[in-house]
């Protein structure tokens, strides 16, 4: 197990910022750690990695204890905070030198740097000084230095807050690309963040945990099931809705309908005869699922009003 959180509690004056969570993260796995502004993602990030003590509660990286092994842990995470901490005025190679020999590279380190150069596609911005690189640039560059001392567990706070469409793009693909073997924790409250880049949900809000489930696993326990069809020609409402598993019908517009489901197994089947039955033209059929924005969203007002 990577990352094992157990009844992990902060708080700040009056305000609970985490309020007792508990979860697990096998290794190798892209976990998506979603919730709204102040739900508490960050403060359990800074927690994990031990950049913060929690008020109670436990937390252990690969089999350590952060209260009895930080210095083991860090030098198992690789951690982006939300708000990049770069030297600007140094060159990119420079800072990473620098990184890697304080997350405790000790031979090789120009060989190391080269790598990871490479690995996030620095190269071609790797003889500026930071202060000159795009938003996105040093985004690539905070990843590298998450990523010097090649470590097992990476905590990314919001890694494309900010970024233009083609920047969210780049780093998205770098975020894959990197991981194959490590273990990403990846805090975002973008919905097509997760969708893009991970295979396990952890929704938070308010300190607490609201959903922690596989990605398609939440899709299929909390979505609902519609299935859109056009005919050539107008198909009796009441026909469409005794087809098995149809929960209603609605017209859409002349010959296309919208139908909700119990449960899909054998709808487009069952269309296709009926249209032949009807001496009706099937013309073109698909399913829909709520999307996972409008799930998070019924989730979170739910636990808000709850």
């Amino acid at each position: 197990m990577s990352i094992r959180v157990r009844e992990l509690t902060k708080t700040y004056d009056t305000q609970r910022a985490v309020n007792g969570i508990s979860f697990e993260i096998p290794s190798g796995r892209v976990v998506g750690f979603l919730g709204p502004n102040g739900a508490g993602k960050s403060t359990t990030m800074k927690m994990i990695t031990g950049y913060l003590m929690p008020d109670s509660g436990e937390v252990s990286v690969n089999g350590r204890d952060i209260r009895k092994d930080l210095s083991a842990i860090q030098a198992d995470i690789g951690y982006l905070p939300e708000h990049n901490p770069l030297y600007t005025e140094m060159y990119v190679r420079e800072f990473l030198s620098f990184a890697a020999k304080l997350s405790g590279v000790a031979r090789n380190v120009r060989e190391r740097v080269e790598d990871i150069i490479d690995r996030t596609g620095l190269r071609p911005e790797a003889q500026k000084r930071i202060h000159q690189l795009s938003k996105g640039y040093r985004q690539r560059v905070g990843l590298a230095q998450a990523l010097i001392h090649n470590p097992a567990v990476l905590i990314l706070d919001e890694p494309t807050s900010g970024l233009d469409p083609n920047q969210v793009s780049e780093i998205r693909n770098l975020i894959r690309d990197i991981s194959a073997d490590k273990t990403i924790l990846l805090s975002t409250h973008i919905m097509q963040e997760v969708e893009a880049m991970c295979d396990h949900v952890i929704i938070i809000n308010k300190g607490i945990i609201v959903v922690d489930e596989e990605l398609n696993t939440l899709r299929n326990a909390h979505s609902e099931l519609f299935h859109r069809v056009r005919f050539k020609m107008e198909m009796p409402i009441n026909l469409m809705h005794q087809l098995p598993g149809v929960h209603s019908v609605e017209r859409v517009k002349e010959g296309e309908y919208r139908l909700k489901l119990r449960e899909a197994e054998g709808i487009e089947e069952n269309l296709f005869r009926l249209a032949v039955e009807q001496q009706n033209i099937l013309l073109e059929q698909n399913r829909e699922r709520k999307s996972l924005e409008s799930l998070f969203q019924s989730l979170t007002t739910e636990q808000r009003n709850g």
